[in-house]
C-alpha cells in the first residue's frame, strides 16, 4: 500500500498548523506592542541597598486576573531562568538572554501565592504572582499585568516576599485570584 498520500496529507495539515500558529503569534506581538517591558533603569548615580535576591523561573506575564491570556511583552514574552532583585527603589528581573526589567516600588500593586497560570501548574502556592502597572505609553495607559515566578529556595521567595511587601506596603492589596478555576 502506498503512504506517499496520507504522508503528503499529514505534511499539509502540519503546515497549516505551524502557520495558524505563527500567525496568531504575531497578532499577539502587535496587540502587545505598546506594552513596555519594566521602566526605565535607575541611573548609576542612584546609590540603592539591594534588600533580597533569589534564583527562580519566569513563567509568564498575563493581563491582570487572565491567567490564561499570556502577553507578548519584549522581554517578558518567553518562560526563561531569571535572578529577581529587591531593592528599596524596586524589583529587577534579569532573565537569561533578555535586557533586565526594572519594576518600581510605586508601580507594584499586589503579592501573592498563585498555583496556576497559563502552560504552568504546581503544589497549591508555589508561584509567586507579582501584579503591576506597567509603563504608561501613549498608545496604552498602566496596564496591570500579572507576572508569575517559581522561586524553589523557599528561604529566597521568604526573603523577596517580605522585602516587596515592606517596601510596597501601601501600594499592595490582596486580589481576588479564584484558584478554583482550573
Amino acid at each position: 500500500m502506498d503512504n506517499t498520500i496520507p504522508a503528503a496529507l499529514i505534511g499539509i495539515v502540519l503546515l497549516a498548523v505551524l502557520a495558524l500558529m505563527l500567525r496568531s503569534w504575531r497578532a499577539r506581538t502587535r496587540r502587545d506592542a505598546a506594552l513596555a517591558a519594566g521602566y526605565p533603569l535607575p541611573g548609576p548615580d542612584t546609590a540603592d541597598t539591594v534588600l533580597a535576591t533569589a534564583e527562580a523561573f519566569y513563567v509568564a506575564t498575563t493581563r491582570e486576573g487572565r491567567q490564561l491570556e499570556r502577553l507578548n511583552i519584549r522581554g517578558l514574552g518567553f518562560r526563561a531562568r531569571a535572578l529577581i532583585t529587591v531593592t528599596r527603589n524596586g524589583v529587577l528581573l534579569d532573565l537569561v538572554g533578555e535586557n533586565p526589567v526594572f519594576i518600581p516600588m510605586g508601580a507594584i500593586t499586589g503579592l501573592e501565592d498563585a498555583t496556576w497560570t497559563i502552560d504552568r501548574a504546581v503544589e497549591t502556592g508555589g508561584l509567586l504572582l507579582l501584579r503591576w502597572r506597567v509603563q504608561p505609553h501613549a498608545d496604552a495607559a498602566g496596564q496591570v499585568v500579572d507576572s508569575y515566578f517559581r522561586i524553589l529556595d523557599p528561604t529566597d521567595r521568604a526573603r523577596v516576599s517580605a522585602s516587596i511587601r515592606t517596601e510596597a506596603a501601601g501600594a499592595l492589596h490582596p486580589a481576588a485570584h479564584d484558584e478554583s478555576e482550573a
